[in-house]
């Protein structure tokens, strides 16, 4: 399966004919990625909600981070909330390259607690503490 396959949010319609979702490659309302460089590691900081629907920009951000940096920091302290399509595309970003989550809410620790990826990620309290582990 490819990483678009995986990550991207296929268009639906509602009863009104409207897509209910953002086009690939468009910022999704409710959702902003930034990306910066700190102490050697890509930092993608994340704000918004993360669900099928807006998962894409992050999901590009941390693709392109993955496969030009060495080490990637998901500057999670923005999340308001965080499902199951985070989750996923968290794995694969692992799975890609050296990921670490920095700083998660405690929607997202919750989260990862429950279903075990807390075991899977590197996981940080703070920015600067995943940039240099």
């Amino acid at each position: 399966m490819s990483w678009d396959e995986a990550v991207m949010p296929k268009f639906t319609s509602n009863a009104g004919g409207m897509r209910s979702s953002a086009r690939h490659g468009e910022r999704a309302p409710g959702a902003a990625v930034t990306a910066y460089e700190r102490g050697g590691a890509w930092v993608v900081a994340a704000h918004g909600s993360y669900d099928t629907y807006s998962i894409a920009p992050l999901a590009h951000a941390l693709d392109a981070a993955a496969r030009k940096y060495p080490k990637v920091v998901l500057d999670a302290s923005g999340v308001d909330f965080g499902d199951s399509a985070l989750l996923n595309l968290l794995i694969l970003t692992h799975q890609a390259g050296n990921l670490r989550v920095a700083a998660p809410p405690q929607q997202l620790q919750r989260l990862f607690e429950m279903t075990g990826v807390d075991t899977v990620l590197e996981i940080r309290e703070t920015v600067d503490a995943a940039a240099v582990s």
